[in-house]
């Protein structure tokens, strides 16, 4: 196996391993043991478990902004169509049948209170953006799509939708937020 694709390798145990523990609740044992390989090993490819944490928390950013990115490349975009809006949201709950990459972010921007970790969440959040912004659209119009998938992102952490006979104002919450794509997650 090449250095490459050991390191990426590192990077998709890293996901896995992240998205249970966030940053502090995760070792690089835990990722080591993930990857089948040792933990001296994750840290001198990394060097830290902060630098594999950022890694990843960059390409978790990385692979929305990729999907959003193919559905612009796929169409023209018009900002006043519904079914524009649709076909770059279903590619984004496209993405929630990987947990992983959507709880990493979520543990990203929980971990902001360590600069560089909120630094790299920014940059990703930003990219994000800018891709949404380029379809043309108003800020408002790129926020409220941000905003709502960020709910779904809520949503998922919480696993509302694996728990939707606790409560019925939740539940409610829960059918609207994810529609059709609930589907896919029960």
């Amino acid at each position: 196996m090449s250095a490459d694709d050991r390191r990426e390798q590192l990077l998709r145990a890293g996901l896995r391993a992240f998205s249970r523990g966030g940053y502090a609740g995760t070792s690089t044992d835990e990722v080591a043991r993930e990857a089948g390989v040792s933990q001296p090993y994750v840290v001198r490819t990394f060097g830290s478990k902060q630098e594999l944490f950022l890694q990843v928390l960059e390409l978790a950013c990385a692979e929305v902004r990729r999907a959003f990115e193919r559905v612009l490349a796929d169409a023209p975009f018009d900002p006043e169509e519904p079914e524009d809006w649709g076909r770059l949201g279903h590619a984004y709950t496209d993405l929630l049948a990987d947990r992983d990459l959507l709880m990493v972010m979520m543990h990203g921007f929980a971990a902001s209170g360590d600069e560089q970790i909120a630094a790299r969440a920014r940059a990703g959040m930003g990219a994000i953006y800018a891709v949404v912004a380029s379809t043309g659209c108003t800020d408002e119009q790129a926020e409220e799509f941000i905003a709502q998938g960020m709910l779904l992102n809520v949503m998922l952490s919480i696993r509302a939708h694996e728990h939707l006979d606790e409560s019925l104002p939740l539940a409610a919450l829960t059918r609207c937020a994810f529609g059709e794509a609930l589907e896919v997650l029960t």
